[in-house]
């Protein structure tokens, strides 16, 4: 396992799912975590669960200023920021185009796409600040290739994808360490949603075909340390054997 001791991690979708699991692992591994989500109650509760490294911060990522004023939080409780996972995002609206609604499309890019760029922006000067740091990004095969009725999931998240690799083209030399994870069809809520739709292949998908939570978590966790740095600039796919056994999670 990764030693974060000293080290302090922020977040995004820190209510559940993959960020509930990854708050958990890297709280584990020694680091003090932020926990960031709109859902208030949820991040009491794990908070809680977590104990004093724990801090929850109720926050918008649609909105700069809540991102900005959650990084503050952070580095005025904690003292520094190490490492920022932009985990939260949204399917919805699960719609072929012609009967998209506009707003709830609009809501999905606000999300996936400046939701990611909003935690960047207000992280960077942080870790520039503090000569370096980690920027992981929860990715999506959907970045790279279309699905039926995901138009506004797919979009955001090959925008997210180019956060990344923008990022990397930036500030890798200043000590940035931008990494997408895409980690596969995960056992989440979201994957709830998905089968609720009943379009497209992936909502006809067994829940036994899905990956627990805590492997993306660990994965997460694994991007942190020195072995993952030849992946620097570039995206993790948990769909790969040869990752899966790297991180550990399998023999």
């Amino acid at each position: 396992m990764t030693d974060m001791s000293g080290k302090a991690v922020l977040i995004t979708g820190a209510s559940r799912g993959i960020g509930a699991a990854a708050a958990r692992v890297f709280a584990r591994a020694g680091a003090q975590v932020a926990l960031v989500s709109r859902s208030k109650d949820e991040l009491a509760e794990l908070a809680g669960e977590i104990g004093d490294a724990a801090l929850a911060i109720p926050c918008d990522i649609s909105r700069y200023w809540e991102v900005e004023a959650a990084t503050r939080a952070t580095v005025e409780t904690f003292g520094r920021l190490d490492v920022l996972v932009n985990n939260a995002g949204a399917i919805d609206p699960i719609v072929h185009m012609a009967e998209a609604d506009p707003d709830a499309w609009g809501q999905t890019i606000d999300v996936n796409i400046k939701g990611v760029f909003h935690g960047i922006r207000a992280a960077l000067p942080i870790m520039l600040d503090q000569g370096g740091g980690s920027v992981l990004t929860v990715s999506s095969g959907a970045a790279h290739g279309p699905v039926e009725a995901w138009s506004a999931y797919c979009a955001s998240k090959a925008g997210a994808a180019m956060l990344t690799r923008s990022l990397d083209k930036e500030y890798a030399p200043a000590g940035i360490r931008a990494i997408g994870l895409s980690p596969g069809t995960v056992a989440t809520q979201m994957q709830r949603e998905i089968k609720a739709s009943g379009i497209n292949p992936v909502s006809q998908l067994d829940w036994s075909d899905h990956i627990p939570a805590e492997w993306p978590a660990e994965a997460l966790l694994w991007m942190c340390g020195t072995d993952a740095d030849e992946f620097i600039g570039l995206e993790i796919s948990l769909r790969d054997e040869d990752i899966r056994r790297r991180v550990g999670l399998v023999a």
